[in-house]
């Protein structure tokens, strides 16, 4: 009872709000599932033909019906409740309120009685849902060139909100329904429902994403022969933002709920969840809006990572291939994933991507946008990679060290310099006799960089007088040398 005056609360708040409406009831679009509201549908047709505009104004509320009589008036409203109204103009106030309060009583009715799902009243379930969820998304106004979408604008929210977030709450008590037996329901929850409900998570309204992520997930759990083909579904949907579209609303929502089924998955992982891991989630990086779904996707790593320890070197490798070059921001977003998958990497898989992995460290050390250096050099605040570093000093050392005292000498920002004098006196201590070596080395390398500065030169104005001589235009300069 506290359920539907909750949902009455919000759907009166928001229905005074809501002002549009489309004028005229639409059918449901053909597809799959929405194919099996044939009853509904051709009801519809038949009152609308009849001159009644408000089908829901001649019958008697669930309540008042004798109990024999209540489960054909609960089949017949959810058959009613698959007309369709245009919420974009304002008309048929009368009949979408009534809808609304429709729909209202029979998820009422669902919550208090027990066995009001047979296999009759399953087809006339799925056939009302489907008429009301599945529709055409509007196209999405965003700009593609934008790298970080703008969280300050408000979404575009649902015109038809008032009777979709009924309709949701209703399917969600029909799935998670005792009353609902899996072997039965799935014959109309197949698989071209479930690709119907994963296009509506590119909806741009995050209250029906919502919905979809806690609904999809319970018929992962409850829906036994579905869970691969979801998983499929998925990664495929995955394949399209990666190599095609480039942006999705739902794909934070999509891996929230991937995290949960990682977290689920036996040892030994399956070759089938590792090829998902290596060919879809870690491609994912590259999405020009991963700052969207980051935190989902680092979270679904660390799952792997955290499930199967031998799995770290292959998310490691992948994220340094897609490292960004020129967008620190994402760059900041990788050091966070980083630190996150070495505390969960253990000591023989760090070994093998460890000359690599501190490579492009010692590239991050020495950048000049100073939360990129900032956020490499609290790596050294974590005991667990500071106990890996030192392990395996004997080759890290000589790696960071030259990056580390070109920091303190020419790094402009303060705190940077601060930071960089703690992690030199942290290595000293750590090994002062290693310390010393890899200093020396770098100063003899230092010592000897003015002559090759020369000799590179001289080889450049040579290669610039050959150029001059060949075209009779003008060399270009030469560039700038870069770490």
């Amino acid at each position: 009872m506290k359920l539907i005056q909750s949902v009455k609360r919000r759907m009166g708040n928001e229905s005074d709000k809501s002002k549009g409406a489309r004028p005229a009831a639409e059918p449901a679009p053909k597809a799959g599932a929405a194919a099996k509201a044939g009853p509904a549908a051709e009801a519809s047709r038949a009152r609308r033909a009849g001159g009644d505009d408000n089908p829901f104004g001649g019958m008697p509320t669930l309540r008042e019906a004798p109990v024999t009589e209540r489960p054909q008036l609960f089949q017949k409203k959810l058959q009613a409740c698959s007309l369709v109204y245009d919420f974009n103009v304002n008309t048929q106030v009368k009949e979408k309120e009534s809808k609304r309060q429709t729909l209202l009583e029979i998820v009422e009715y669902v919550n208090n009685t027990r066995n009001c799902f047979n296999e009759a009243m399953m087809q006339d379930v799925i056939a009302m849902v489907s008429s009301n969820i599945f529709r055409t998304l509007p196209p999405v106004h965003k700009n593609p060139n934008a790298l970080f979408d703008n969280e300050e604008d408000e979404p575009p929210l649902e015109a038809a909100w008032p009777h979709l977030q009924i309709v949701y709450e209703f399917f969600l008590r029909f799935v998670v329904s005792n009353d609902v037996d899996p072997k039965i329901a799935k014959r109309f929850i197949d698989h071209t429902f479930m690709l119907k409900l994963l296009d509506l998570f590119d909806s741009e309204d995050p209250r029906e994403r919502d919905y979809l992520k806690t609904i999809l997930h319970r018929i992962y759990g409850k829906f036994m022969p579905l869970r691969s083909f979801i998983r499929k579904a998925i990664q495929n949907l995955f394949f399209k933002i990666i190599y095609e579209s480039d942006t999705h609303n739902g794909i934070a929502e999509l891996l929230e709920i991937l995290g949960s089924i990682i977290n689920g998955f036996a040892l030994p992982v399956k070759e089938e969840h590792q090829v998902m891991l290596e060919k879809s989630l870690i491609p994912l990086h590259k999405v020009r809006t991963l700052n969207s779904f980051h935190q989902q996707l680092a979270y679904c790593m660390a799952q792997y990572a955290e499930k199967d320890p031998r799995l770290a070197p292959m998310i490691l490798n992948g994220t340094l291939r897609l490292w960004p070059a020129t967008n620190t921001p994402k760059e900041v977003l990788f050091l966070n994933e980083v630190e996150e998958i070495l505390e969960l990497t253990q000591p023989p898989e760090f070994v093998k991507v460890q000359d690599k992995l501190f490579r492009r460290i010692s590239k991050c050390i020495m950048s000049p946008h100073f939360q990129v250096a900032e956020r490499v050099l609290f790596l050294w605040n974590n005991d667990y990679i500071v106990k890996l570093i030192n392990s395996n000093r004997q080759v890290l050392f000589p790696i960071v060290v030259g990056a580390l005292y070109k920091n303190s000498k020419q790094h402009w920002n303060s705190t940077v310099h601060g930071l960089t004098y703690n992690v030199l006196k942290l290595l000293m201590e750590a090994d002062p006799t290693l310390f010393d070596e890899c200093s020396a080395k770098h100063r003899d390398s230092s010592s000897l960089e003015p002559a090759e500065d020369e000799e590179r030169k001289k080889k450049w104005e040579k290669l610039a007088a050959l150029y001059t001589e060949k075209t009779g235009k003008p060399a270009p300069q030469m560039p700038r040398l870069t770490t």
